[in-house]
């Protein structure tokens, strides 16, 4: 499995608000509180191996809560990705936030963020790839100013011949990821 790091934090990058609402009624349910929300997210309904994944982002046993997600088919091969040599990709994303002080600590993504590369780059060599980015995030807590802070889009993607293949792939991804942030959280390394 390939997996990288990058960080994105220039005035031009995505930036994340906390609770957002989208124009078209979608808008950001708060499922760590309230994991029965969990219904109300489209992607969560139509892919159970996603539902899985934010069932246990947003348990009370991780210090993690998720804000969006999305899920995707594409036929469209990165010159990075042609190493897989597949023809269609299955992916994901989910915007992943700390549910703790440490969402204003740009030191504590990072970390989190380099020991997850670490930990999925030992992973069994598998079609799929992990990127996490590390962005900017106003919170709105309680009415009162924004305060500043960061969040990780956490995107994962299985290869394949066709698309039945790359989910697959994607579906292994998705527990390898769900089992290397399990290692850190009951490891404490972040």
């Amino acid at each position: 499995m390939e997996a990288d790091f990058t960080v994105e934090l220039g005035s031009q990058d995505a930036a994340l608000e906390i609770p957002w609402a989208g124009t078209d009624g979608v808008r950001y349910y708060d499922v760590k509180r309230d994991s029965s929300l969990l219904a109300n997210i489209p992607e969560a309904s139509a892919y159970p191996e996603l539902r899985d994944f934010l069932m246990y982002l947003n348990s009370s046993s991780t210090f993690f809560e998720t804000a969006k997600c999305d899920v995707w088919t594409s036929r469209e091969i990165t010159p990075e990705e042609e190493i897989f040599g597949a023809d269609c990709k299955f992916s994901s994303y989910v915007d992943l936030l700390f549910s703790d002080e440490r969402r204003y600590s740009f030191a504590d993504h990072e970390q989190l963020a380099r020991a997850a590369v670490a930990l999925l780059a030992k992973v069994p060599e598998v079609p799929a790839s992990a990127e996490l980015i590390i962005r900017r995030c106003y919170y709105h807590e309680d009415g009162a100013d924004s305060r500043d802070g960061f969040y990780i889009t956490l995107y994962l993607s299985g290869f394949g011949d066709e698309e039945p293949q790359a989910r697959r792939q994607w579906a292994i991804a998705l527990k390898l990821a769900e089992n290397a942030l399990r290692q850190l959280v009951s490891s404490t390394r972040v």
